[in-house]
């Protein structure tokens, strides 16, 4: 599986669980809300039975007081005239319940505005009755009886509680179509919410089964790859390792069997420079009267011949002509010295040893110490941390640097050199800074190569030096760098294992 493909696989898998997440809070969110307004819906159901439950209860309290009214004036029976208080006294509080359980339909409360003065006045009707039947005026309650006014208000009483209980029948009925209505969606919603759910969990058992499989797979082919570049690696390792001896070897020979012709060009030279002075007297000889002179005892001893113009300026030009080539040679002698020497350099084994760095750069800057008073510059050494690395390699890699740093001081201002060094995450990293005439910033990695160097070349040197310090860097698990600008100054930065295992980074390639 490619890294786009297995990308879109996990871009669509979140798209997936995003979406459920999505539309399970969705589908909680509307269940929560279709169950809140069913409980309200049932609770305004139970509300309208209530208004008719007291409804029926106030009518119910005026027919038990008309009934005992008319129990007392038939048989003077005082228990019928209790009867008639009890219920007269509890028709207010059952139309007060009424008015504070219908305060919010205006309906109810014109009606009970209607019924509670008629339902007031037949209480006192009633009572008007017994207090006459008291009184033994038995006429009065016949001839109040013949008047029938009281049937009439209790007719007028029943019919506005009809009215009372058809509209809360209505109001019932809508509540409770919308209590149904409420849970019938409540229900819909779960049951699809939990369809979702199961579609989801289905959807993420495949696509984690997928993954599973696409895993196993990618790791089976890690395996396979990791045996394939292990023995890759195993191969193009001791492939280098051969090519590193064969480079060695090569390097020996080349400078070795080079040292042979040198020195015959070194003494063929010398020869012609004799043979020069030689030449030169005979041509001056030659131009005197009188012929050749003897020759002297003693070639050393003879004098400079006198030249004419023509021939001096021969002289001059054969004479520049044997000092370039001595020069040349001089040149090549110490490349092929320098050659010879990085090449037992490269086959030295590296030991690991602690060392007191601090120290060991003080020591340095000691033996250049002559070099910089000549040079006006002060060697600054801060508190430098150990480290556990070879001490050969270590004390060449900062004694070329100081050197440098002491070589391409500028004239113009004191020199200061300082060396500081810190850990960081199981490596020590050392900085050694000057303020010289500094490095062109395109020069920065040629200055690194192989008889390469940068800027004026008004300084001996071969360009080996910083070549050989990255590469014994590189063979202790480290690494170097340069940063600088013209006329600013440098800085190199030596990072070094803190503690070396003594695993030689060349030897393992």
């Amino acid at each position: 599986m490619t890294a786009a493909k297995s990308s879109r696989h996990a871009l669509g898998q979140v798209i997936l669980l995003a979406a459920g997440l999505v539309v399970l809070t969705l589908i909680s969110a509307t269940s929560v809300y279709l169950v809140n307004k069913a409980r309200e819906d049932a609770g305004s159901a139970l509300h309208s039975m209530e208004v008719e439950n007291e409804i029926s209860l106030a009518q119910l309290e005026m027919r038990r007081a008309e009934s005992a009214q008319r129990g007392f004036l038939l048989t003077q029976h005082p228990d019928f005239r209790s009867a008639f208080e009890r219920a007269a006294s509890h028709i207010p509080s059952s139309f007060e319940r009424l008015k504070a359980l219908t305060v919010d339909n205006p309906h109810h409360q014109q009606r009970l505005k209607e019924m509670i003065p008629q339902a007031n006045q037949r209480i006192q009707q009633l009572r008007h009755s017994i207090d006459l039947a008291l009184a033994n005026r038995h006429d009065e309650i016949v001839e109040i009886a013949r008047q029938e006014a009281g049937r009439d208000a209790m007719g007028q009483i029943r019919d506005l509680g009809s009215e009372m209980r058809a509209e809360e029948d209505r109001v019932f009925a809508e509540r409770t179509a919308s209590a149904d209505a409420s849970q019938s969606l409540s229900a819909s919603i779960t049951s699809i919410g939990s369809g979702l759910v199961v579609v989801f969990a289905g959807l993420s058992i495949f696509l984690v089964r997928r993954s599973s499989r696409a895993r196993d797979v990618a790791e089976a082919q890690l395996r396979d790859n990791n045996l394939n570049l292990e023995s890759t690696v195993e191969q193009r390792t001791s492939d280098l390792r051969e090519a590193n001896d064969e480079i060695q070897r090569f390097a020996y020979i080349v400078s070795h069997d080079l040292r042979s012709p040198l020195v015959n060009i070194m003494g063929f030279t010398s020869e012609l420079e004799e043979l020069r002075g030689d030449i030169f007297r005979r041509i001056a000889d030659l131009r005197q009267p009188g012929g050749l002179p003897p020759p002297a005892e003693d070639p050393a001893a003879a004098v400079e011949p006198v030249l004419d113009e023509p021939d001096k300026q021969l002289s001059q030009d054969f004479t520049e002509a044997l000092g370039f080539i001595k020069s040349s040679i001089a040149k090549m002698d110490r490349l092929i010295s320098a050659i010879l020497s990085l090449n037992r350099e490269g086959r030295r084994e590296f030991h690991p040893a602690a060392i007191a760095m601090r120290d060991l750069i003080e020591n340095i800057a000691s033996t250049v110490a002559h070099q910089a008073a000549e040079a006006d510059a002060q060697i600054r050494v801060e508190p430098l941390p150990d480290i556990v690395s070879d001490r050969l390699a270590v004390e060449q890699i900062f004694s070329n640097l100081i050197d440098n740093a002491l070589k391409y001081l500028k004239s113009d201002r004191p020199g200061d050199i300082a060396i500081r060094g810190r850990r960081k995450l199981g490596f020590t990293i050392f900085e050694v800074t000057d303020n010289g005439r500094g490095i062109d910033p395109k020069d920065h990695q040629r200055i690194f190569d192989l008889f390469r160097r940068a800027g004026p070349q008004d300084r001996p040197g071969q360009g080996i030096g910083l070549a050989h310090a990255r590469t014994l860097v590189r063979r202790l698990g480290g690494t170097m760098s340069v940063s600088s600008e013209l006329h600013t100054g440098s800085t190199f930065t030596v990072t070094l294992p803190t503690a070396w295992a003594g695993v030689d980074q060349d030897k393992q390639s």
